[in-house]
């Protein structure tokens, strides 16, 4: 078993680099992942693992057999290199995904034709998290510009495990309409506008349904794509919510049919 003593070592600066540089992620083809918890998911969906770290007493289970090199580190050495201000014991690296859009909007192998889109959600916690619950209610999602980077570390991490079972694409609104029109899909817009409906009268089976920041919403070219908006009933008193909030209410009207 290899044995690294030093923070310097190029493999912890590779980790170090996939950790805080986007361009980095993107040039490497690579993402960092920390936590017993998403080793477990990578193992559980068969991903190839590229580097993997840990500290002693931590559990790899089939770990291993999945991952190309394993080298144990000392905690100073982990902690040196984990992007977690308390590291958990294992750190290891993935290949990104492909995330082209399919040529054509057809129904999933449940019959579902339910897209999310995020547009301008910046905050890598709330995608992770709106990713785990649009993979949980069966929807498929696509990131548009000015979204957090799906594989910063706590994009990944609050996905747990959704990089892995699930491809998440990225695209350019015209890319998406090309396709949303061909199939007869309506783009619904979570914003208030003149048109704007209630979501429980709204029907869901088959659509795309856009969510925007907390902060500024929609954009306005998302906005003209729209078909039509939609609101979530709250009490008056409340403004808002959370873009990961809404975006699970959503998806859970869209998914009570199932």
């Amino acid at each position: 078993m290899e044995i690294i003593t030093s923070r310097n070592n190029p493999l912890c600066t590779h980790f170090r680099k996939l950790a805080r540089s986007r361009a980095y992620r993107e040039e490497t083809g690579e993402f960092l992942c920390d936590s017993p918890k998403l080793l477990g998911e990578a193992v559980r969906w068969g991903v190839s693992i590229p580097a993997l770290l840990y500290t002693e007493g931590v559990e790899l289970s089939s770990a291993c057999g999945q991952a190309a090199r394993v080298a144990q580190v000392s905690e100073s050495v982990m902690k040196a290199v984990s992007p977690m201000e308390t590291p958990q014991g294992v750190v290891f690296s993935c290949l990104c995904g492909k995330h082209d859009l399919p040529d054509r909007f057809l129904p999933d192998a449940q019959g579902r034709n339910r897209w999310l889109i995020l547009d301008g959600v910046q905050d890598p916690g709330n995608v992770g998290t709106v990713l785990r619950t649009a993979d949980a209610f069966g929807w498929r999602t696509a990131l548009l510009p000015g979204c957090a980077d799906l594989y910063n570390p706590k994009t990944v991490r609050a996905g747990m495990g959704v990089h892995f079972r699930s491809v998440v694409y990225r695209c350019t609104l015209d890319e998406l309409t090309a396709r949303l029109h061909p199939a007869d899909l309506p783009l619904y817009g979570a914003a208030l506008r003149e048109d704007t409906a209630d979501v429980r009268t709204m029907d869901l089976s088959r659509c795309a349904v856009a969510v925007g920041s907390e902060g500024r919403g929609l954009s306005p070219a998302v906005l003209a794509a729209c078909t039509q908006t939609i609101r979530i009933p709250m009490d008056e008193r409340c403004e808002s919510l959370n873009a990961a909030a809404a975006a699970a209410i959503l998806l859970w009207e869209g998914a009570r049919g199932d």
